[in-house]
């Protein structure tokens, strides 16, 4: 296995609490040495003007393996996620067919150990997704599942909902709540306000998902389990979980890049690459999004990767909701956050902080942790091209767009994954 120094690196590690300039020593897959002025060991990369953090744990990942390779499989989002300073994910289960039983939890598994990110698996909390039956954690727990999610849509048999809060607690997993009120939602297109009104497009009311995002919570709250908010989209839903947190309820919370620098607005192009769900949502929204992560009621940035083919992406109002963001995801975070978070509070959300929901390795670059670091330019402005993206899917909501922050090389378990 090949070793590397790290030489005049800016150094930023949240679990220490490091932002300062220093060297890195990688060897044996692990983060060897971490000072000023190391030997100079295995292949020396100088890093002045750059930084390097733990690399980046993207906790919400639709991998569409099994079954839609068409659009992406593990080994092409594991490239995309290493182009992007990603070295774990979480992959979520609404998989053709669902990860619901520990067969299909192993073989995904299994096939990933030789990808470019650690890939770990949440399985679903009923039956095929069909809200109804519920799974079989402990099976699908010893399987290697660390999640347990109906992703996609909310557990619909509030029994069900309990009985997985209370599996995950019980087995060490992370419950996490996809928060949706679907009859609320049902044929909407875009959030409901001015220009879904000034567009005739029928919306997405904010109450479907701040109800949905009231009732995990109560139900969390009933029994003393952990959950976990998928994907924050609205201001309504920030101030219950701010709430929550404040009640002392066991609750973390995610948003996604694009919440955080987009808004609805972006729909007048009827482009439906700006469509996903929840949507996004009005100004105030983004607003309440970003004070969220600043004052910690939302712990972490996830993407919700979703690959769709541009074929399924043509017609505005057929095509399916989702956009891809795993190599975009830090650039656009610099970009939305930079003059609000730190560079370390920005690391702690989209590493240290996923990790630590999750209860995997990684979020930290104290020595004898994983060798999983990102090293990038955080001031280096570049302008996204779908076509140069690593992925198998273009629909991504920022192209076009000048983002700044430009990730160039990343090492997971001590191998360099991508960059010169």
């Amino acid at each position: 296995m090949e070793s590397y120094t790290l030489k005049n690196v800016r150094i930023i590690d949240p679990s220490q609490k490091m932002d300062q300039v220093g060297d890195i020593r990688l060897e044996e897959g692990k983060i060897a040495a971490v000072g000023a002025g190391l030997p100079e060991a295995g292949q020396v990369i100088d890093c002045q003007g750059l930084a390097a953090a733990p690399g980046l744990v993207d906790m919400h990942v639709h991998l569409r393996d099994p079954g839609q390779t068409h659009k992406e499989d593990l080994f092409s989002a594991c490239r995309a996620a290493a182009a992007g300073g990603v070295t774990s994910l979480l992959a979520m289960p609404n998989t053709s067919p669902a990860m619901d039983s520990p067969e299909l939890v192993r073989e995904l598994l299994a096939r990933a150990q030789g990808a470019d990110a650690r890939v770990y698996t949440s399985a679903c909390v009923t039956k095929g997704l069909n809200g109804q039956v519920c799974g079989d954690f402990a099976a699908l727990r010893e399987a290697g599942a660390i999640a347990l999610s109906d992703d996609g849509r909310p557990v619909g048999d509030p029994r069900c909902l309990l009985a997985g809060l209370k599996a995950a607690q019980e087995l060490g997993m992370t419950f996490a709540a996809h928060c949706e009120v679907p009859e609320l939602a049902q044929g909407g297109l875009m959030n409901e306000g001015e220009t879904s009104r000034r567009l005739g497009v029928k919306g997405i009311p904010a109450a479907a998902e701040d109800c949905g995002v009231a009732r995990e919570i109560a139900a969390a709250a009933s029994i003393g389990a952990p959950v976990h908010i998928c994907h924050v989209s609205t201001r309504g839903a920030v101030a219950l979980i701010r709430d929550a947190k404040a009640r002392g309820v066991q609750v973390t919370a995610e948003t996604c890049p694009h919440y955080l620098l987009l808004t609805d607005s972006a729909l007048e192009s009827m482009d439906a690459d700006f469509r996903m769900n929840p949507p996004l949502g009005s100004e105030a929204d983004r607003q309440a999004l970003i004070e969220g992560l600043a004052d910690g009621t939302l712990d972490a940035i996830s993407t919700d990767h979703a690959p769709h083919t541009p074929e399924e992406k043509a017609d505005f109002f057929t095509a399916p909701n989702g956009s891809i963001g795993m190599e975009t995801s830090l650039a656009a975070v610099l970009t939305a956050l930079g003059d609000r978070l730190s560079l370390l509070e920005i690391i702690r959300k989209m590493s240290s902080n996923p990790a630590k929901i999750l209860g995997i390795p990684g979020g930290s670059l104290e020595v004898g942790s994983p060798a999983d670091l990102v090293v990038f330019d955080p001031e280096r402005k570049w302008r996204v091209d779908p076509e140069t993206l690593h992925g198998k899917s273009r629909n991504t909501p920022f192209k076009g767009m000048e983002l700044r922050g430009k990730v160039l090389m990343t090492f997971c378990r001590g191998r360099k994954v991508f960059g010169q």
